[in-house]
């Protein structure tokens, strides 16, 4: 059975890496599908609400991790919705240049994975 996947990232800069990751779900070896997405929404009481119920849905939560994630308002809410919610979730290298920074809602214990094929695969199954 195929996990369930909510991601997470930063909409002004890392839509191109959304993008590489949902298609990667497509994949026929894929262990998991992307139940939903980041939310372009301003914060307000509702997009949280509606953010929780669709994290709550969800098995994991793939943050994505770019050179400006540390200030995405909506990725830090979105994990700080997966903590609360007692949602699995990791942290996703996007960039191969540059520095990828972790959201300020991080716990310093977080690690930031390398976004290999077979890493993502390991990664989705629990192996971190």
């Amino acid at each position: 059975m195929k996990k369930r996947v909510f991601i997470s990232f930063d909409y002004d800069y890392d839509n191109d890496l959304k993008n590489l990751l949902v298609g990667q779900a497509r994949n026929d070896d894929s262990p998991f599908e992307i139940i939903d997405m980041s939310i372009k929404e301003s914060i307000s009481g509702d997009w949280k609400t509606n953010a929780r119920r669709r994290i709550k849905g969800c098995d994991v939560v793939i943050v994505i991790c770019g050179q400006h994630t540390n200030t995405a308002s909506g990725v830090n809410a979105e994990l700080a919705i997966a903590q609360e919610e007692a949602v699995d979730y990791f942290l996703l290298s996007g960039r191969s240049e540059g520095v990828n920074k972790k959201p300020t809602r991080a716990k310093t214990s977080d690690k930031i994975y390398r976004w290999t094929w077979d890493n993502l695969k390991a990664l989705i199954n629990g192996a971190r």
